[in-house]
């Protein structure tokens, strides 16, 4: 139950009197660097630390993924605790007593109703497992999890229950029903009789998947019929004061608990194919609950990764749901976040698939599914009656493409834009100019339009080359020498200078740490902070091929610009 509202002046005081990297040091390791700290940040996954805390401002950010606050946002992000909890730790950490305002009637009214929810849906949560475990019908609720290759351990993580049949089940806990009735009603735990007073049990003969919050505490119920004839399949509790699915991810809680430094997080539609993916070692799943992926999903996940993989059924509701996470996504990523779509074939699913193929076709399969810009691309040319080849085929895919173009920001508008150009023939500002928009981060604008800004630019394809080379930087000495230099500082408007910079600090011996700080120095901390977040293909083979794409294809671009030099410029890319 609330105590009331916690005056400023004492937040205050709490952070004055709070050593900040104290506090983060007991979670995550610090080091010493300067007047600073710094560290892996916690919030995403990098090799390089960019997680700094500044013990004279006791502030923490990354200069990776943005996080940063004080001492309190810290516990809130780190620990998944509320406010107030937050507050109350560091309170006792440094033996002061909060001092709580009080509040109104009805503010307080309102905390005792939301406390008394709470307590309502978590004694509904141990029923339903008690009942899994004890009650005698629920044979058959053990025999379908067992069939679907669940242990007794999962079901125990995710405190899966049992509603047993009958209309009055929930009576044994909740007693006298009169009392209780209209919280069981608001919690969606009971149904109002339509014709005469009473109520009846929403759940009845189904599996229970309680819903947590972000804290552990359960706001809501999804339950799977046993019986075949019984519909629906599945049955959410409706919204109610604690329960809205437009902020909720099943799953989520159990992921944090794990402690587990994941680079990415799998989206998916429904209880089973999260439970069954955390069966096969995925404990990086979340699934939306009857409705479409929201902002406020999207904030929630991209506070603790810089990549989303949006798994959905290959089916029309399936890519429906797909292109609604592409229109949130579009207008709203950073250029160091990512997003990948994973449509899988007609009839399957993530449970389906992992449970017949396993987890290592599945991660194949994610590895491989396409980043958001590729994935929009490849869906517009997928509708197209008429070939790109075709003049008529290249008038459909710019009107499909367009307002995707019109709805999308900086990097990804860019990227988008310049994959569209080169499917229509066009280079990027052309097409840019066509459509009137505006898009500074293009590459090969005019230089009166890139001049007005100052944003990160488009990673070409040397920027892309450097980051493998930053990764694997064994692979300079293998394919270039100092001869090639030259060739590459021509290429001022493609990212040239950096690369020759990079491959020749390699070739001299220094390390990626030394180059990375020189580059700092230099201001293009946007620049790496976006080559950081390029994702790589998992296998060697993989990048391997992938890098000697890239040098291929910026052979080629800069052979149309400058023929005179393709003979010379064709040797950077054989082994030496």
């Amino acid at each position: 139950m609330g105590k009331g509202t916690i005056p400023k002046d004492f937040i205050e005081q709490l952070l004055a009197q709070t050593d900040i990297v104290q506090v983060i040091n007991q979670r995550v390791p610090l080091k010493k660097a300067g007047k600073n700290y710094v560290a892996c940040c916690p919030f995403h996954k990098e090799k390089t630390p960019s997680f700094n805390v500044n013990p004279f401002k006791q502030f923490y950010h990354c200069f990776g993924c943005g996080a940063s606050g004080d001492a309190i946002r810290f516990l809130q992000e780190y620990d998944g605790l509320s406010f107030t909890d937050a507050v109350e730790a560091l309170a006792q950490q440094a033996g002061l007593t909060v001092p709580y305002r009080q509040l109104t009637p009805q503010q307080r009214q309102q905390q005792e109703k939301q406390a008394t929810l709470y307590e309502v849906l978590a004694q509904a949560a141990r029923f339903y497992r008690l009942q899994l475990r004890d009650h005698p019908q629920a044979e058959v609720a053990k025999a379908y999890l067992k069939h679907r290759g669940l242990t007794s351990q999962i079901a125990k993580t995710y405190y899966l229950g049992y509603a047993p049949p009958g209309w009055d089940s929930l009576r044994a806990v909740f007693h006298p029903m009169s009392q209780y009735e209209p919280l069981l009603i608001e919690a969606g735990l009971r149904v109002p009789k339509a014709e005469h007073s009473g109520s009846y049990d929403r759940f009845r003969n189904r599996i229970i998947f309680p819903i947590r919050d972000v804290r552990g505490q359960v706001v809501g119920f999804g339950g799977r019929v046993l019986a075949d004839g019984d519909k629906p399949k599945y049955l959410n509790s409706p919204e109610n004061p604690l329960f809205h699915k437009s902020q909720v991810l099943y799953g989520l809680y159990e992921l944090l608990q794990r402690r587990d430094r994941y680079d990415h997080i799998i989206v998916v539609e429904g209880y089973m194919d999260v439970i069954a993916l955390a069966q096969h070692g995925f404990g990086n799943v979340v699934a939306t609950l009857g409705t479409a992926v929201t902002a406020a999903h999207l904030d929630q996940l991209y506070r603790h990764v810089d990549r989303l993989v949006f798994s959905f059924d290959g089916d029309a509701a399936g890519l429906q749901a797909a292109w609604k996470a592409v229109a949130l996504l579009l207008p709203n990523l950073t250029e160091h976040q990512s997003a990948q779509f994973l449509l899988l074939p007609t009839g399957e699913d993530p449970d389906s698939l992992v449970r017949q193929q396993g987890a290592e076709a599945l991660r194949q399969r994610i590895a491989q599914a396409p980043m958001l810009v590729e994935f929009v691309i490849q869906q517009l040319q997928a509708q197209l009656a008429v070939p790109l080849s075709e003049q008529e085929g290249r008038r459909h895919f710019l009107a499909a493409v367009t307002p995707w173009l019109k709805l999308a920001r900086g990097w990804y508008q860019a990227a988008l834009l310049e994959q569209a150009a080169g499917l229509l023939g066009l280079r990027p500002w052309q097409l840019a100019r066509q459509l009137d928009i505006y898009v500074p981060l293009a590459s090969n604008t005019p230089a009166r339009l890139s001049s007005q800004s100052k944003a990160p630019p488009v990673l070409t394809l040397a920027h892309r080359i450097v980051r493998h080379l930053l990764y694997a930087p064994q692979w300079a000495a293998e394919l270039f020498s100092d001869k090639d230099l030259p060739y590459l500082r021509q290429l001022e408007d493609a990212g040239g200078p950096l690369l020759a910079q990079v491959v020749e600090a390699l070739l001299q011996g220094e390390d990626v740490e030394q180059i990375e700080a020189q580059l700092q120095a230099q201001g293009q901390q946007l620049v790496l902070q976006a080559l950081r977040q390029l994702p790589l293909p998992e296998s060697e083979a993989m990048r391997r091929a992938e890098f000697e794409g890239l040098l291929q294809r910026l052979l080629e671009q800069h052979a149309l610009a400058h023929t005179q030099d393709l003979k010379t410029l064709m040797a950077l890319k054989k082994p030496r």
